[in-house]
């Protein structure tokens, strides 16, 4: 059942943040911890372990790490050519259908975005911003409970369309088969992608961050994954460059009574399945949709494969929040700042005007935040846990950097030299005044 609250009783619950470090770890967790380390340790003390031992033994670090942490003895830390081959050959020709037209969708949309240098001559000379790809990043992409294609999707092609010119991917082989999902194998080589790696959690992070004998580092990793990877990513940040810490995924629902409970129950049952930290909430001033929506749930989650998942998402993180009306709605929204914000309302473009923080918008019931996760055009991913209130979806600018360009003109220099000047004395530098100075036609101190 979705559980109902107050917005006070809200906030201090399923939309209070809870940081990072401070994500209660599970018993099983736990113990298998212990397990594997001989003694307890805190998640972050695990990643710090991994980290510096694949820094120190690379290739061999990250045999043994996966043969530990996966239960898979690995032949080598490459995928073969003919593997990646024969997974697309096998590649059922409807699903080959729906990725070709997710490809091609997500791909025109980021081809949309304007990136582009820039040059003013307006400054004295010739003065702007020189947009460049970024030369190498590494993707990774969880396996989990199940595979996760449209992940590669959703970074692949806007690296492609930034320029990036070397592409790797790092995904979890599967314990039964010792190998990564064919799927992920068939997807990448639609992308042309063919360095792909069979490693997971933390030791993948290491190994795409510091590289090894086998595997070049690479200059930014990105990917989504459990919180052993988001510690990783956080930790060797600075090393590498990263696309953001992603945390449990979230979608917040704002309805009205013009709402289709069916399809609100299916668009929260759609997140809630994710995992058991995944967030399903809905905001709405009508308690006669928050009755029919909670009768939904119970009706559709009979024939969930997932229900259980489904159940304890629903118990922890997610709930229905009676609001005064839709403006107080809005306003928990922003605060909460939600990955996916979607708006089942009957005027959803002008309440889509008082929306400030959320990873995507999605406007109106037809514009499900499942059809975002795979075919709709942009990234699927979002800022989570918050970051929505200063960070962006994944966008082609993730994939390159900007480089100042500065060729001032004789003239200007000389006229604004002696400014420069002043303020190095007044910093103390003499000889940045001194460099200053030159540029005036003066050498004397």
């Amino acid at each position: 059942m979705l559980k109902q609250f107050t917005p006070n009783l809200a906030l201090e619950t399923i939309l209070k943040r809870t940081p990072l470090e401070d994500m209660q770890v599970t018993k099983r967790m736990r113990e298998g911890i212990k397990k594997i380390f001989g003694k307890a340790l805190t998640p972050v003390q695990v990643v710090d372990q991994i980290l510096k031992d694949v820094r120190a033994r690379g290739d061999q670090a990250l045999l043994d790490w996966t043969l530990k942490l996966d239960g898979v003895q690995l032949d080598k830390l490459s995928v073969p050519e003919e593997q990646i081959q024969a997974a697309t050959a096998d590649l059922d020709l409807t699903l080959r259908n729906a990725l070709d037209l997710s490809i091609e969708r997500v791909r025109k949309f980021h081809q949309s975005q304007p990136v582009n240098s820039w040059i003013t001559q307006d400054l004295g000379g010739r003065l702007g911003q020189l947009i460049r790809p970024i030369r190498r990043v590494g993707l990774y992409i969880p396996a989990g409970s199940a595979p996760l294609p449209s992940s590669i999707i959703m970074s692949a092609v806007a690296a492609q369309v930034a320029g990036v010119s070397e592409i790797v991917l790092a995904s979890p082989p599967a314990t039964d088969t010792g190998q990564i999902a064919p799927v992920i194998l068939a997807v990448a080589n639609l992308l042309g992608i063919t360095e792909i790696y069979p490693l997971g959690g933390a030791q993948a992070i290491a190994a795409l961050a510091y590289g090894s004998e086998t595997i070049r580092p690479v200059d930014k990793v990105f990917g989504p994954g459990n919180l052993f990877v988001t510690l990783a990513k956080k930790q060797v940040y600075g090393t590498v460059g990263i696309d953001s810490l992603a945390g449990p995924t979230e979608t917040v629902v704002i309805a009205d009574d013009s709402a289709k409970p069916a399809w609100v129950a299916a668009d929260l049952l759609a997140q809630a399945e994710h995992d058991v930290l995944a967030a399903a909430i809905l905001l709405t001033p009508s308690q006669n949709l928050i009755n029919a929506v909670q009768a939904e749930i119970e009706e559709q989650l009979g024939s969930r494969k997932r229900a259980s998942v489904i159940r304890e998402s629903l118990a922890h993180r997610s709930g229905a929040v009676l609001t005064r009306d839709l403006d107080e709605a809005v306003q928990l929204a922003n605060q909460y700042a939600p990955e996916h914000l979607c708006l089942s309302v009957e005027d959803p473009w002008d309440l889509s005007e008082k929306v400030t923080c959320a990873g995507g918008i999605f406007i109106g019931e037809n514009s499900c935040e499942v059809l975002g996760d795979y075919v709709a055009g942009p990234s699927h991913v979002m800022p989570t846990g918050g970051s929505a209130r200063f960070s962006s979806p994944l966008n082609v600018l993730d994939f390159v950097h900007i480089v100042s360009l500065v060729a001032l003109n004789t003239s200007t220099a000389r006229q604004i030299a002696p400014s420069a000047e002043t303020i190095a004395r007044i910093e103390g530098l003499d000889a940045h005044a001194f460099a200053a100075r030159l540029r005036t036609g003066r050498e004397d101190e």
